[in-house]
């Protein structure tokens, strides 16, 4: 079983060497951009017409290599954001859905409350009657 393990590539491994394709493929134009900078400008060259294609092929190649890597993360970061949406929507909705609930139990409260009222002055009345009836 470990054979087999250790045979597999693990991400990490996987993005560290992409991440160093990268920065040797950054390295080498940066280098090529320094070489051409340094170069007197009076004096032509005869491998700056070989230089241009190098470096556009590097720059397709970094490019390219960049994107690569960013394609699997932008992905990831668009469908969290379309995650996140969606579920801010979600939470706006229940948000109203509490906020109805609420004010139909403070309403349901009220409503209560004088029911209470009447039934207790019914009572109370009730009481003085047959309190009036026993003394008379």
């Amino acid at each position: 079983m470990n054979a087999i393990q250790s045979e597999k590539i693990s991400p990490i491994e996987e993005n560290l060497a992409a991440v160093a394709e990268v920065e040797a493929g950054i390295r080498d134009f940066v280098r090529g951009d320094v070489a051409n900078l340094r170069r007197p400008g009076g004096l032509p060259s005869t491998t700056d017409t070989a230089l241009e294609p190098s470096t556009e092929v590097s720059v397709n190649n970094i490019s390219s290599l960049i994107e690569r890597l960013a394609g699997p993360s932008l992905t990831e970061i668009g469908s969290l954001i379309s995650e996140l949406e969606s579920m801010r929507e979600m939470l706006h909705a229940e948000g109203q859905r509490v906020q109805r609930e609420i004010s139909g139990y403070g309403q349901l409260s009220q409503a209560a409350m004088k029911s209470t009222r009447m039934i207790a002055d019914s009572v109370s009345e009730w009481k003085r009657a047959a309190d009036g009836l026993r003394s008379g």
